[in-house]
């Protein structure tokens, strides 16, 4: 497998109060194309800072993030936009689900984006939902669906533009543990059928021991990326 993600010495400095925060410090890690690779350590301890480097979503103060072999820090505005809704695909603790909308028209949203017609984006968000055991409750808001639904619609949403990676911040979070169990399954086996790489970020140890691989945090830097 080639490699998809390339960090290099990953720095990510924050001020508070007058006071540096080094939430990353000198962490360094690659990940093949179709891993499955868990994100692990308690709060505070970095995760949720990488992933949002990950996603295009925060910038690192210093060091290299390059996927599928571009230089992220080489890249405009647009190009980062365009990067993240093509190339990466997000499944939240909180779901960031459109209230007012069905699981169909929420998942139909990256498409929309995209500019795809509305008969093939309406198919393939059809598709995706009955991918995750939902098609019939895909005319259905979020309030009318359980957490383990909603998140059900997340993973839908992330995965109906074909991403290369998938990232999940605490995907089970909001949820009890057969539920979360049950996520975590569904993300592995989804991301395999695709072919996308998947990153999980957990302070869960029970969940993250199902990844093949995981990367262990602690104060912001890298304590282990062997395999499980």
């Amino acid at each position: 497998m080639t490699t998809l993600i390339a960090v290099e010495d990953l720095a990510r400095v924050y001020h508070v109060g007058g006071e540096e925060v080094r939430a990353l410090d000198g962490v360094t890690f690659a990940i093949r194309r179709g891993e499955w690779v868990a994100v692990v350590g308690q709060s505070g301890s970095g995760k949720s800072t990488l992933m949002n480097i990950l996603g295009c979503l925060d910038t690192p103060s210093s060091g290299r993030y390059a996927i599928g072999g571009a230089d992220v820090a080489g890249l405009s505005d647009d190009a980062l936009a365009d990067l993240r809704n093509r190339e990466i695909g997000f499944v939240f603790q909180t779901f960031q689900l459109l209230p007012r909308a069905t699981a169909l028209a929420n998942v139909e949203l990256p498409l929309v984006y995209r500019g795809v017609p509305r008969r093939e984006r309406r198919d393939r968000a059809e598709a995706a939902l009955a991918a995750v055991g939902l098609a019939p409750r895909m005319h259905h808001r979020p309030n009318e669906l359980s957490g383990g639904q909603r998140q059900r619609v997340a993973i839908a949403r992330a995965l109906v533009g074909e991403p290369s990676l998938l990232l999940a911040d605490e995907p089970t979070g909001n949820l009890d543990s057969a539920t979360g169990g049950e996520i975590v399954e569904l993300l592995a086996s989804l991301a395999a059928e695709h072919g996308s790489t998947v990153i999980v970020a957990t302070h869960d140890a029970s969940l993250a021991a199902r990844a093949p691989r995981r990367l262990a945090l602690r104060d912001g830097r890298l304590l282990a990326a062997a395999l499980a």
